[in-house]
């Protein structure tokens, strides 16, 4: 008996041994704390094509009123109909006057070796 696993299908996840982030079963490194997951010949086999589709950076400053200011990052994903499929709250903060906060966002698309 074989202790390799098999590929699973496109789109199937797991959990982050590391982190507890859902994540895709072909990852071979954690997107959200960039761990390892995978070593050796395994990790060979299962190297995917990836390409980043989209990626945006920004950059805000506080400077309404020179208070103090909250703020909360959402992401939110939609279908081809428009139908919102996932909508998850990243992070809130506070930031006082002058304080400048910069976002990345992107999404990495991978082709998993069949």
């Amino acid at each position: 008996m074989s202790a390799e696993r098999t590929i699973s299908p496109a789109g199937k996840t797991r959990v982050c041994p590391h982190c507890k982030s859902v994540i895709l079963d072909s990852a071979n490194i954690c997107p959200a704390c960039r761990h390892h997951l995978r070593f050796g010949q395994t990790a060979e086999r299962r190297t995917a094509r990836r390409y980043s589709a989209f990626h945006v950076q920004g950059t805000f400053r506080q400077t309404v009123d020179l208070t103090t200011c909250e703020y909360a990052v959402v992401v939110s994903v939609r279908n081809n109909e428009g139908q919102e499929i996932k909508r998850q709250v990243i992070d809130v903060g506070a930031m006082a006057p002058d304080e400048l906060r910069t976002f990345d966002l992107s999404v990495e698309v991978s082709v998993p070796k069949s």
